[in-house]
C-alpha cells in the first residue's frame, strides 16, 4: 500500500515517519463489528532524509493528462497491476482510480488518440503476480505499466517486464533492493525505504527524544526491508528485547503485546500493512501499552483508522506519497465520490507521464521507455525525474497523524 499517496498534533519540527495505505472506491466495507470513528489521517510536514522540513514547491503547475487535445494514435493500452481484492485491496484501488482518472481525462480531450487502461488483480501476492505478468507482456497493444504495487510482487515480476522491454512504473513499491537488480524498465515513483527508514528513525530519536523503541515487522519483503532501515538508524535505541517479527495475516498479537509491555518503550514502530496494523494497535491499547504507535506507508490508509477505531488516535504515520491537492483532488472526488487515498496521486502522475509520452508520438515499448528515462516534469505529488537505476532524483517524505 502507495500514492498514492498522499496532519500531526505534536511539535513535528523536522522528521519523518512511514506509512503506506490506500483508499479508493469499491474497497471492501469494514467487517461487522469494526469501529466507527470520526478520526482522519492528516498531513503535517514534508521532510528530507535528515528529517529537515522542506517547503513544498508550488511554483510549477503539474502535468495535465489532457495535453493540447490534438494527440493522434492508433488504439493503445496501458496496464495497471496490483491488489484490487483481498485484505490490502484499498492500496491497489487507490492507484487504479488515479490512473483511470488520468486516462479518462486524456481520452475525453483527445478523440484522435484513445488509450485503454487494462487492470490486473494480483491480490498483492507475488505468486499471483507471476501468473499475471505474462498476460501483460503478451498483449501487443500494451506499451506501459503502472505497477506492481507491492514490493514482493514487484521483485517477483521485474525480470519479466525487463525482458519484454515494458516500462514498469510503480506508485508504491518501496523496498530498496528493487532498483539494484539491473532492470532497465523499472521506475519508482516515490522515495524508497532507504529514505523512509532513516527519516522515521531520526524523527523518533531527535524530535521525540525517544531512548527506547520497539520495532515490529510483518516478515514481508516490504516490512523486513523497512524495519531493517529503521533499526540500523536507531542503533541502540532499537531495544533488542522487543525486536519482533510477526506474520502477514496474523490477527492475534498477544505475545508481541506482552513482550512490548515488559519493555515499556516510548514508541512502537510497526513495519507492515494496515490489515495487521489495525488489530495490533487495538491489542496494544487494550493491553495497557500507551507508547506512541508509529507506522509506515503500508498502514497509511483510511481503512487503518476505520478498522482500528479510537485506538488509532494519535498514531504517527509517514509516507513517501504526496497529499492530494487542488484541481486533482476536486476532480478525483467528483469522479469516485470519495477523496483520494494514499498513492492515488502517484497513480495519477505516473499515468499522466505515460500518456504524455504517447501524445509525443512514442507508440512502441522502446519509444515510451526512452521517453520515461529522459523525462523531467512536475506532477501533483512532486517533480519526476529518474536516475539510471530508476530512482527519483529528489526524494522527500510526508509526515501524517491520526487526529
Amino acid at each position: 500500500m502507495r500514492g498514492r499517496a498522499t496532519r500531526s498534533a505534536f511539535a513535528l519540527g523536522s522528521a519523518a515517519l512511514l506509512v503506506f495505505g490506500v483508499a479508493g472506491c469499491n474497497q471492501s466495507s469494514p467487517e461487522e463489528g469494526q469501529s466507527q470513528t470520526s478520526l482522519k489521517i492528516v498531513e503535517q510536514i514534508q521532510i528530507d532524509e535528515n528529517g529537515t522540513e522542506v517547503t513544498a514547491d508550488a511554483s510549477q503547475a503539474p502535468a495535465d493528462p489532457r495535453g493540447d487535445g490534438n494527440a493522434a494514435c492508433s488504439p493503445l493500452s496501458l496496464a495497471m497491476a496490483g491488489a484490487l481484492t483481498g485484505p490490502d485491496a484499498a492500496l491497489g484501488i487507490n492507484i487504479r482510480n488515479g490512473v483511470q482518472l488520468a486516462v479518462d481525462q486524456h481520452n475525453e480531450a483527445n478523440p484522435g488518440c484513445q488509450v485503454q487502461l487494462k487492470t490486473f488483480d494480483t491480490e498483492g501476492d507475488p505468486q499471483k503476480a507471476t501468473q499475471v505478468a505474462p498476460q501483460i507482456v503478451s498483449d501487443a497493444y500494451t506499451i506501459g505499466l503502472i505497477g506492481p504495487a507491492f514490493s514482493g510482487e514487484t521483485k517477483a515480476t521485474g525480470q519479466v517486464f525487463d525482458q519484454a522491454g515494458l516500462v514498469a512504473t510503480t506508485a508504491s513499491a518501496t523496498n530498496v533492493t528493487l532498483s539494484e537488480n539491473g532492470w532497465k524498465t523499472f521506475f519508482r515513483g516515490l522515495a524508497n525505504d532507504g529514505v523512509q527508514g532513516p527519516s522515521v528513525a531520526n524523527y523518533l530519536k531527535n524530535n521525540l527524544g525517544n531512548t527506547k523503541v520497539c520495532v515490529v515487522d510483518d516478515s514481508t519483503d516490504y516490512g523486513l526491508g523497512l524495519a531493517q532501515a529503521v533499526r540500523d538508524t536507531l542503533g541502540p535505541v532499537a531495544d533488542g528485547a522487543c525486536n519482533i517479527s510477526v506474520k502477514k495475516g496474523d490477527k492475534d498479537f498477544s505475545a508481541a503485546v506482552n513482550q512490548i509491555k515488559g519493555v515499556a518503550p516510548e514508541s512502537v514502530f510497526f513495519s507492515g500493512y494496515y490489515a495487521e496494523a489495525a488489530p495490533f494497535v487495538q491489542q496494544l491499547r487494550d493491553g495497557g501499552v500507551t507508547a506512541n504507535f508509529v507506522s509506515a506507508d503500508g498502514s497509511k490508509d483510511p481503512e487503518f483508522v476505520k478498522q482500528a477505531g479510537e485506538a488509532s488516535k494519535d498514531a504517527i504515520l509517514s509516507c513517501p506519497c504526496g497529499p492530494a491537492t487542488g484541481k486533482f483532488a476536486e476532480e478525483y472526488t467528483a469522479k469516485w465520490n470519495m477523496e483520494p487515498g494514499t498513492y492515488s496521486t502517484e497513480g495519477y502522475d505516473l499515468g499522466t507521464i505515460l500518456l504524455k509520452g504517447i501524445d509525443a508520438g512514442k507508440h512502441t515499448r522502446a519509444e515510451l521507455l526512452d521517453f520515461v528515462r529522459t523525462y523531467s516534469g512536475q506532477g501533483v505529488a512532486r517533480k519526476y525525474e529518474w536516475t539510471p537505476t530508476g530512482e527519483l532524483t529528489n526524494t522527500l517524505i510526508w509526515v501524517y497523524k491520526v487526529q
